[in-house]
């Protein structure tokens, strides 16, 4: 595993040309007629569909795609598939396959996780890429430099019906279905090589979906998995934003979330005014609901619950949802971590990264770990996704990766 210290300047020229890809493309015109996913008979299950392997396609259809509420002139196809739960119980969800306009060459595969950081599915990627809501602006550019590349991109509702936001299991097992369900679609074999990707919230899906694989879809050709700004352990990530004055947001919103993942009722731990937070924010997702300046978990738990690690409902979600204790991945790996003021990017903990990182090096994984020095959450997303672009191209190119996990040790 190699630790690099990338170029800023560069990344964000990389980026900088992502969007004037996607700028080339927009014509003048929106749709304002996409209807939200509970009103939308398409995201409901047909008779039995619970009887379905994990994967199987229960409906298709072709939509348009205006990810920036403008529409593009390329089209996609939405598919509904079942998928399992935290539990293992069965599920439905949607993904979106978006073909390259003029794709030649084997068919390969990228499957994006967005950060979409839900409690409504007026935020899911399916509604938010067809115009829906405020649109997806930053999922537009990275989804362009893949098109271009001549790749095709599959993006799920990896929150499942639960909108089980930072669910690990949960959320990995319905990108892996995801993608079987798109090489269906495509009638392409399960031997076709994929890719996949994910930073913040969209870490959650592909990290665990890479640990599941091997058991869980092991059919899958992966041959590639990038994965930054990822909340490891995610009692660290509670204990950094805890109080903070821009990120303590997320706090309610993943709490809520995992509760809905692990089928817990939060309600009696909650403090009287933890409960009116929790009813402010059901209906909302974090980049668009009501925020919570210097918030403290503290003031959401009532007194007899304040030392919530202790709480064997909430021990298990924490315990669960730790990075690295599902399964081993078997496909070369790229980390990317922002690192502010010698924490983390004032999200995530860089030190868990770096160290997962390195308990997968002993496991005879290999990856490579790059930390932005002086990036904060934000700009750590702008570094890292040309960086992942690159790297998964290259693995599609059966270029050799070398590892460089030694240097990690030092």
């Amino acid at each position: 595993m190699t630790v690099r210290i990338r170029c800023r300047a560069a990344l964000a020229a990389g980026l900088i040309a992502l969007s004037s890809a996607v700028a080339a493309t927009v014509p003048a015109t929106a749709d304002t007629t996409v209807a939200l996913p509970g009103d939308d008979p398409f995201y409901l299950g047909p008779d039995g569909w619970q009887t379905s392997a994990p994967g199987a396609v229960l409906r298709t259809r072709t939509v348009t795609l205006a990810p920036t509420a403008v529409e593009l002139p390329i089209s996609a196809t939405q598919v509904l598939y079942t998928t399992t739960d935290q539990f293992g119980k069965p599920d439905a969800t949607v993904a979106t396959v978006i073909r390259p306009p003029s794709a030649s060459g084997p068919l390969r595969v990228v499957s994006h996780q967005t950060a979409y950081d839900s409690l409504s599915t007026g935020c899911d990627p399916s509604f938010a890429l067809r115009g829906g809501g405020e649109g997806a602006p930053q999922d537009a550019v990275i989804i362009a430099g893949y098109l271009a590349a001549g790749l095709t991109v599959v993006v799920s509702d990896y929150e499942g019906s639960k909108l089980a936001y930072g669910t690990g299991r949960l959320s990995g097992a319905a990108a892996l279905d995801g993608i079987r369900a798109a090489l269906r679609v495509l009638d392409a074999p399960a031997t076709t090589p994929v890719g996949m990707s994910g930073f913040s919230g969209g870490s959650i899906a592909t990290e665990f979906a890479a640990e599941l694989a091997p058991a869980y879809a092991p059919e899958l050709n992966i041959v590639g998995v990038t994965a930054g700004g990822m909340p490891v352990d995610m009692a660290d990530t509670i204990d950094y934003v805890d109080g903070s004055p821009q990120w303590a947001l997320v706090l309610p919103y993943v709490m809520q979330g995992s509760a809905r993942g692990f089928d817990l009722d939060l309600s009696p731990y909650l403090s009287d005014y933890g409960r009116d937070v929790m009813a402010q924010i059901a209906d909302h997702c974090v980049t668009n609901g009501p925020r919570f300046p210097g918030l403290r978990l503290s003031q959401l738990l009532s007194p007899e619950y304040q030392n919530y690690r202790s709480i064997p409902k909430f021990a298990r979600i924490l315990t669960e949802n730790h990075m690295g204790d599902t399964g081993t991945p078997t496909a070369p790996l790229l980390f990317g971590a922002g690192n502010v003021d010698g924490i983390g990017d004032g999200v995530i903990v860089a030190a868990g990264e770096r160290i997962l990182a390195t308990e997968y090096c002993h496991r005879g994984v290999s990856v490579q770990y790059d930390e932005y020095p002086g990036s904060n959450h934000l700009l750590a997303g702008v570094l890292f996704f040309p960086t992942a672009r690159a790297f998964l191209l290259d693995r599609f190119a059966g270029t050799p990766f070398a590892s460089g996990c030694s240097q990690l040790d030092r």
